[in-house]
């Protein structure tokens, strides 16, 4: 029987999940989004041109693959609008090949600025919110008053949709925010509201389908089907850095309850981690660097969020967090991204443990985000040239260190953004 192959982040997001699920997709027939919505932000680049989809499956630009946005995603129509149109612009149409779950939430424009007075009712202690309504949509589905993509066809649905807002804007009040000084995409919220019901009906155009039950006859069908993340491990809401998380779960579970699929029907899981490590927004961050080897790797890396431009912190990869994310996900391949951002190094380094209340150990507390974490780093011979086609020494005796302290073979290291700079490694 047919299996559903997974695909998602082991650190902070941005490790380079669009990329690789681009360069799988030709394997598979189907490649579906299980969880997040427009805080994702996936980069693809290929002949030369450079796209970053929020919203819409990385399985877009093959031609013979059916992408799937499943319930476990929430939309904002607006954005979903723009990222088609800036698609249409370069000739790709995917309005046949791409099925949007009855079940998936709707994102209004007041959960956008709910979640800006929440942030700044936080002042000092703000979670690093992207601003998407991400949070407040999830509050809302989980509270059992959200609006799904379903609802857009039912004759009440301007009803509904009103209550909803009305809900919102008491709570703002309450937040003593001043929805006057808000603005959503450079416009006012009055603006915004107006292009959202715009985009509404544009969104009627697509394909909704009962997903769970798509996916499960494809796979019944012997369908190839990838299912893929967005964010990654350590913003899990359970088992990441709370309260500075995502709200949904973005470990491979998510994907059973964000597709409709059981646990028995999951084959490989792909695990994505970068050579080193980045973080946007608050949170701990145990091998972050604030010299000029953090600046150098934000700058070889162009570490600069795909979704909010925000400039990304930087460190040295930390194999601890690794390690508990391969474990929790069940990986059964390591994909290593980024290699050649430190091509240049003379030296590299990794955390290997942490020194904790006076004691070193190899795990991740559950009280990380209150207690101090001193990494304790091993250094690594830098292979200092450039990566082409071939794994250098050092840069082999680096990944069969990781390899050894998490136990799980890496398969494939990506040494530049286009989908062609990939090199795939035998399993041992």
């Amino acid at each position: 029987m047919a299996k559903v192959d997974l695909l998602l982040g082991l650190q902070w997001g941005d490790e380079g999940k669009g990329k690789v699920v681009d360069a799988l997709t030709p394997h598979y027939d189907i490649v579906a989004r299980f969880q997040g919505g427009p805080n994702a932000g996936h980069t693809i680049e290929f002949d030369g041109k450079k796209f970053v989809l929020h919203t819409i499956p990385s399985g877009i630009f093959n031609d013979n693959c059916v992408n799937v946005i499943g319930n476990g995603v929430i939309i904002d129509a607006k954005i979903f609008k723009d990222e088609i149109d800036t698609l249409a612009v370069s000739g790709i149409d995917i309005k046949d090949r791409l099925f949007i779950s009855n079940k998936s939430h709707l994102i209004i424009p007041t959960h956008r600025a709910l979640d800006a007075a929440n942030e700044k009712a936080l002042q000092k202690n703000k979670i690093g919110s992207t601003l998407k309504g991400i949070g407040p949509t999830y509050t809302d589905k989980t509270a059992r008053r959200g609006l799904r993509i379903g609802d857009i066809a039912a004759d009440d649905f301007m009803a509904r949709y009103e209550r909803l807002k009305n809900t919102h804007l008491a709570q703002i009040k309450n937040l003593d925010f001043d929805m006057s000084t808000l603005t959503l995409d450079n416009m006012s919220f009055e603006q915004y509201e107006q292009e959202w019901f715009k985009a509404i009906e544009f969104l009627k155009q697509f394909q909704f389908i009962e997903s769970e039950y798509f996916i499960n006859k494809s796979i019944a069908e012997g369908k190839r089907v990838l299912a893929e993340g967005a964010q990654g491990t350590l913003l899990d809401v359970d088992f990441g850095s709370y309260p500075f998380v995502t709200s949904s779960s973005a470990i491979a579970a998510g994907a059973c309850s964000g597709l409709g699929v059981a646990p028995s029907k999951i084959g490989k899981v792909y695990g994505i981690f970068k050579a080193y490590c980045t973080r946007v927004g608050t949170g701990p961050f145990p091998t972050e660097l604030f010299d000029e080897v953090g600046e150098k790797l934000r700058k070889n890396g162009h570490e600069f969020g795909a979704t909010t431009g925000r400039a990304r912190r930087t460190g040295w990869l930390d194999l601890p967090a690794l390690k508990y994310a391969v474990m929790l996900n069940g990986v059964t391949d390591l994909m290593m991204m980024k290699a050649d951002v430190m091509d240049d190094f003379e030296e590299i380094k990794a955390a290997v443990a942490y020194n904790y209340k006076n004691e070193e150990i190899d795990f991740l507390p559950f009280d990380a985000c209150t207690q101090t974490m001193t990494p304790v780093l091993k250094a690594f011979k830098g292979w200092n040239q450039k990566i082409e086609k071939d794994i250098p020494v050092e840069l082999n005796d680096y990944i069969e260190f990781i390899e050894d302290y998490v136990g799980v073979p890496i398969t494939l290291v990506s040494y530049g953004p286009d989908r062609s700079e990939c090199i795939e490694r035998a399993k041992n």
